[in-house]
């Protein structure tokens, strides 16, 4: 009787073994507030993981300044003694976490999923970045963001990490003309890639709130535990019939 009891309260159990010894550090975009991330952290939470998701003043200083966000939640991670520490980025933190790793290294640092990085910067800011009501809503980071080779997306180098990236293609809110290209309204398509990425997903949904897609939500789940993105298995293909021999 206690064998069947214990095996009914091990059915129970949260199957969540490879998550538990891992943290998730999660950054937020230009703009935005640690409530932004609060879909993604309650998931990551269920699912077993230590998560990390505070604010930081993306509006008040320069992505060099910004990228002392990204020690700080490894802090965090270290003094709850995970294993594994994995990102999960919105726009400028993934900005943020390339610049971290430009000058540090994290031996358990593994996985990290961007959603709608701006990697090699955006249109709008090339456009805008001199007009003021540009630089009140963006602040320094945001003149840091343009697409021009010299900008500082396009100098950082590559980073020591299982890299997925998640782009939109809903692009419609009011940037959505600067763009010639397919883009989420704030970044093209092609601005998103990285040269190291071990896996890229194109979904449609917007710049914005692609942090609240239950698609992309999934998609990232799927990445931290597989370093992969979830894809329907193509059918195999049917025997063929009627050949004859030679």
């Amino acid at each position: 009787m206690l064998g069947l009891v214990l095996l009914s309260l091990l059915s129970f159990a949260p199957s969540s073994s490879a998550a538990s010894d891992a943290c998730v550090i999660l950054l937020h975009g230009l703009g935005r507030t640690s409530l932004s991330m609060k879909k993604l952290e309650n998931n990551l939470e269920k699912s077993g993981y230590i998560v990390w998701n505070q604010g930081y003043p993306s509006r008040k200083k320069t992505i060099e300044e910004l990228a002392s966000v990204v020690g700080e939640g490894i802090d965090v991670c270290r003094t709850k003694k995970a294993r594994k520490v994995h990102f999960v980025t919105h726009s400028l933190g993934g900005i943020l976490v390339r610049q971290y790793f430009h000058d540090h290294a994290v031996p358990e640092a593994q996985r990290v999923v961007m959603l709608g990085p701006p990697n090699h910067g955006s249109e709008i800011t090339d456009r805008y970045k001199d007009a003021w009501w540009y630089q009140e809503a963006t602040g320094p980071a945001g003149q840091q963001l343009g697409a021009r080779p010299d900008s500082l997306p396009n100098r950082l180098q590559p980073i020591p990490l299982e890299v997925g990236i998640i782009a939109g293609t809903g692009g419609g809110d009011l940037f959505a003309s600067t763009f010639k290209d397919l883009n989420d309204g704030k970044v093209s398509v092609e601005s998103t890639k990285l040269a190291e990425m071990k896996d890229f997903l194109v979904v449609d949904t917007g710049h914005t709130f692609m942090m609240n897609s239950d698609e992309v939500v999934g998609q990232v789940m799927h990445f931290l535990k597989e370093g992969r993105f979830d894809r329907p298995t193509p059918a195999p293909s049917a025997p063929v019939t009627g050949a004859t021999g030679t």
